[in-house]
């Protein structure tokens, strides 16, 4: 696996962390999530800047959004008990489409 992909992975994993972290933040006033957060948050921002030393912006946040919306939605329904009717299903199901079209067919994310 090409290092940036690793780093992609980091970014996005962190990303969900620090996003999935924000509920128990209690609106930033319990010391110990807000800072899982903010850590999680600067691991990836500082994770994706590797990425895009070879991925173009746009790209680069396609796949990170994307992911990360997947995961959280998933870790949402899991966790906090989160319900996903059949259209949060279907927009979910378009936004991993999307990111597989751009990294099997797109020119713009070749490296």
């Amino acid at each position: 696996m090409p290092t940036h992909y690793v780093y992609l992975l980091i970014s996005v994993v962190a990303e969900v962390i620090g996003t999935s972290t924000l509920k128990a933040t209690e609106e930033f006033t319990r010391f110990w999530p807000t800072a899982l957060m903010v850590v999680c948050y600067g691991i990836a921002f500082y994770s994706m800047t590797h990425v895009m030393k070879v991925l173009p912006i746009g790209i680069t946040y396609a796949i990170w959004s994307g992911l990360g919306i997947v995961l959280v939605s998933l870790i949402s329904w899991i966790y906090y008990g989160q319900k996903l009717d059949m259209a949060a299903i279907a927009g979910i199901a378009l936004i991993i489409t999307g990111v597989l079209v751009i990294n099997l067919f797109s020119k713009s994310s070749a490296h």
